[in-house]
């Protein structure tokens, strides 16, 4: 056995060579012909240069060095040494190139690489070392004339086949066209940041503004110009896989008349191969975790959120080089949800490719930008998108009711009911004494019928006259609840609330059968039904529904970043005439609601910290985490605590099912085999017997000894099927349902919060009309009674271009949303599509020149009803003018001009819709001469 520590670590790194595919030997056992990678030790330079650790040949000549250091030596100083070796190889030996271009610095722990056919060669740290095959791909192409010309200036070898050179080099301007300003802003600030060879880039950009779009023109640009051969996309779950499938089937490439997919292969990761054609892959993190692991993945943890589990782990069962997935698999690692993703278990799996890593998130915490060292190259805040029209903004209802904040109680005497978790059985239950829960048993030990109830009342009666006034179609909603259960309980009583059949109200968990959740979402976001959809967690990231207008929290969730996922559903914008497709009559999406029952909002939320200790874990959880590996004190005791109390609850039939799937364990054998395998005592007594003529082992030789025998004890957790069996015996443990209590509602309105809100951007809007009086034309003219002159669209397009941007933000529908939540009785048209005149109407009631507010369209009509009116009064100049049909028709159209447009002149003839109408010349044929005086009438009367 070795013990020198310069040693250790050759061992090590001899072992990671072989791995990698390289064949290792001493120098003077050399045959570098005897396959593609051959790596000699010790290998003699010439004079004055020294021993080279490592020397390796590529394809029969040499091609790099490798230094090796004692394990904790720190790296960056050596590359000195190395460089020095690069140029050390004696002449007269076959080289790529001299100095020879590749370079590796190891400690067995730590190592980094320098690829000196790069610009400005930069070393980068390494999980392993890069195959044979690989660096032979990035030498085949070196000319060797070129690379001798410029070696001899000291330069790089300046060969444009690198990924490097070419995202230095070779990328053409972006095409914009279909891209938002912001996308437009985020790909060229990331593709300048890997021009200069940044590793990691990250990308903040709310929820809804098109990231996944974004990450797929980027992409195409990296494959095509740059000749990235693979990139990784990874996803939250496996629908949001799916999903983003799609996006890259419809890519229409601005390059070329085809299609990404069409162009190129794109391959949704759904077994533990992949393709080795592909240029882009698409996979759960799980997944690829599963596959460096060489184990199986369950389908259902594939569907499902894995970033629940993060915190399960102290330590993270450590990923080990996989020679069926060396570490240059991919080039570019894009991985969506990184705030997420970048926590240890699953940390692993982004850092052992060699690959430019790129998150997306829309909610980047402390830790998610010290992983991507602070850099931030696009930043665009919900708020931000919100002006730029990207987004739409949001208000919070509330709804408290005394049992949501309370819980309640049962008097004994009564009956209530028990209900099994799994079966849904409900059996009847006399009460011996008094039964009393709180709040946070709610809908998971103990389901309230009437509090479920009595929120949803109130939301259906608050619907159409306070939350969306004016509506008749119930928005789509999308409420989150606790559990499945929860989820079954809060749609059936929706159902019979709003007085609807099966279709107005559907459950979207991983338990949905007969339609697939997917089709369900589809659903959801393309038909008219359903109008409600109740989830746990399946639509909380990442899933795009953009007609939805209201998410009601019937359950909390602590954690800050994962509830703005969850809200962040309903901040997409959608097209007047898709919205209308969904919902009959003049909707427009405006904003949306955020309807709080549990008080969500008001709770104070924390970023995610991977090293967190739960306080509650379920139990599936708990199996889950031993399934990827997690042999921990605290998990396993947890585990072995519940069994315990399982075993004595199941029936004889189920005992025996377990045994089977335990290969002949029963549960009272597994928590005996968890608990002896906890026993500190043990683990000496195993240390000692591992290691005979020991008398005291070392800690090392113990923790070995413990992490044996807990790995063995752990053994049936690893069937699937077991666990599965397991998680449904636990979850038939008994619900109690309280149908006894009455809830009653404390409160419902818009939150202080909002209003408060809506207070200040009132404040704020009528200062600056007061501050600008003087200096803006439009505010000039309006603050003016009566008016100096008239008002010019020219004029009031100025003022909303000044008012929309920063520091403001000010777009007509966020005002005059602000204005119907503080005045209710004295705002029309709350959430009708705002048009640029609807500011005149703004303006004019934040002066208190009105006393209501409504709509420019609508003070327009009744003003050009009340002028037809007066045609025909004898009270009127010019009495008794009447009107043909057709002339209507034309008054009709001027009057929906100045609706648009504040005046009608005589250019506007030549517009549309009088241009196809015969223009000025027909007008003036209907009208003669009056229609100067006509023209001049209705634009002093009708803008009025």
């Amino acid at each position: 056995m070795n013990q020198n520590p310069e040693q250790k670590a050759r061992d090590k790194i001899d072992t990671m060579l072989e791995k990698s595919g390289w064949h290792v030997c001493d120098y003077k056992d050399a045959n570098i012909h005897a396959c593609k990678g051959i790596v000699l030790r010790y290998f003699p330079l010439k004079p004055d240069y020294g021993e080279a650790d490592y020397l390796f040949y590529v394809d029969g000549k040499a091609a790099g060095v490798i230094e090796a250091k004692k394990i904790g030596s720190t790296l960056t100083g050596v590359e000195i040494q190395s460089n020095k070796y690069k140029n050390g190889l004696p002449e007269g030996l076959p080289a790529w190139h001299r100095p020879l271009p590749f370079a590796y610095e190891s400690t067995g722990e730590e190592t980094q690489f320098t690829n000196g056919l790069d610009p400005a060669p930069r070393s980068r740290n390494v999980f392993s070392f890069h195959r044979p095959e690989t660096l032979a791909g990035w030498l085949a192409d070196i000319n060797t004339v070129q690379l001798g010309q410029v070696a001899e200036k000291g330069e790089h070898y300046g060969t444009p086949e690198t990924l490097r050179f070419k995202l230095q080099h070779m990328m053409p301007p972006l095409n914009e066209e279909g891209l938002w300003p912001a996308q437009v802003r985020a790909i060229k600030n990331l593709e300048k940041s890997l021009a200069e060879n940044r590793p990691r880039v990250l990308i903040q950009m709310a929820t809804g503004s098109g990231k996944t779009f974004t990450a797929v023109n980027f992409i195409y640009r990296f494959i095509k110009f740059a000749g990235a051969k693979r990139v990784l996309f990874l996803v939250d779950r496996a629908n949001l896989g799916r999903q983003t499938l799609k996006e890259f089937q419809q890519f229409n490439s601005p390059y070329s008349p085809y299609k990404f997919t069409e162009e190129y292969i794109v391959q949704q990761l759904k077994s533990n191969q992949i393709d080795t054609t592909a240029r882009v892959c698409i996979s759960t993190i799980q997944r690829l975790y599963s596959i460096l692991k060489g184990v199986e993945i369950d389908e259902e943890l594939d569907e499902e959120s894995i970033f629940d589990h993060t915190d399960l782990f102290k330590e993270p069962p450590p990923v080990e080089y996989n020679a069926k997935i060396p570490i240059e698999t991919f080039d570019v690692i894009v991985t969506d949800e990184c705030h997420r993703s970048i926590y240890n278990l699953w940390r692993q799996v982004l850092e052992y490719f060699d690959a430019f890593i790129i998150g997306l998130t829309a909610t980047p915490g402390k830790q998610t930008f010290g992983f991507f060292n602070q850099n931030l190259v696009m930043e665009y805040p919900h708020e931000q998108a919100v002006a730029d029209g990207v987004n739409v903004n949001y208000d919070v209802y509330r709804i408290r009711t005394q049992i949501t904040r309370e819980g309640s109680s049962v008097e004994a005497g009564y009956y209530i009911d028990k209900r099994d978790r799994e079966t849904r059985a409900v059996r009847w239950k006399r009460l011996d004494e008094d039964f009393e829960y709180t709040a946070n048993q709610l809908d998971r030990d103990v389901v309230s019928t009437d509090q479920i109830r009595t929120v949803i009342k109130t939301f259906r009666d608050k619907l159409f006259t306070e939350i969306f006034p004016g509506r008749t179609e119930v928005p789509k909603t999308l409420i989150y609840a606790k559990d499945d259960s929860h989820a079954e309980d809060i749609v059936r009583i929706v159902r019979e609330e709003f007085g609807k059949g099966n279709e107005f109200a559907q459950k979207i968990t991983y338990k949905t059968t007969g339609v697939s959740p997917d089709q369900l979402i589809r659903d959801f976001r393309t038909s008219y039904h359903p109008r409600i959809a109740v989830t746990v967690d399946m639509i909380a990231t990442g899933t795009d529904i953009k007609p939805l207008e209201i998410v009601l929290f019937l359950r909390t969730v602590n954690s800050r970043s994962y509830f703005e996922q969850m809200k962040g559903r309903g901040v997409r914008v959608i097209a007047d005439n898709d919205l209308r497709q969904l919902n009959p009559g003049n909707v427009s999406k405006t904003h949306f609601i955020i309807v709080d029952a549990v008080g969500i909002c008001e709770k104070d939320k924390t970023d995610s910290q991977p090293m967190e200790r739960k306080k509650t874990v379920s139990l599936e959880k708990l199996l889950q985490a031993v399934a990827l590996g997690n042999v921990e004190d605290d998990i396993l005791s947890s585990i072995a605590g519940r069994l315990a109390r399982l075993d004595k609850k199941i029936t004889a039939e189920d005992r025996a099912e377990v045994q089977k799937l335990g290969g002949g364990k029963t549960l009272k054998n597994l928590t005996g085999d968890l608990v002896q395998a906890l026993n500190p005592d043990n683990h000496l007594e195993k240390a000692k017997k591992d290691n005979p003529g020991v008398e005291e082992p070392t800690a090392g030789q113990i923790k070995k000894a413990a992490d044996t025998m807990k790995i063995e004890a752990v053994k049936p957790i690893h069937n699937p099927g077991f666990r599965k069996k397991l998680v449904e015996l636990h979850k038939t443990l008994e619900q109690t349902i309280d149908t006894v209590s009455k809830d009653e509602v404390i409160e419902a309105g818009f939150s202080a919060d909002a209003l408060e809100k809506a207070k200040g951007l009132v404040t704020s809007f009528e200062q600056f009309i007061k501050d600008h009086k003087d200096e803006i034309t439009a505010l000039q003219i309006l603050y003016s009674k009566p008016y100096k002159s008239r008002l010019r669209f020219e004029q009031i397009k100025e003022l909303a271009g000044i008012i929309e941007k920063p520091p403001h933000h000010w777009r007509v529908d966020r005002l005059w949303n602000a204005y119907a939540a503080l005045e209710k009785s004295k705002v029309r048209g709350a959430n009708a599509q705002k048009i640029l005149t609807d500011l005149v109407s703004l303006i004019r009631f934040a002066l208190h020149q009105e006393d209501e507010l409504e709509p420019f369209a609508d003070r327009v009509n009744a003003n050009f009803k009340k002028w037809l009116a007066d045609q025909e009064s004898s009270h009127v100049p010019k009495a008794g003018r009447k009107f043909s049909a057709e002339q209507l028709r034309w008054l009709e159209m001027i009057k929906e001009h100045i609706i648009g447009s504040l005046s009608i002149e005589k250019d506007d003839f030549d517009s549309v819709p009088f241009r196809s109408e015969g223009g000025l010349g027909k007008a003036y044929q209907l009208f003669g001469e009056d229609l100067w005086s006509i023209m001049e009438e209705l634009n002093e009367e009708l803008a009025a």
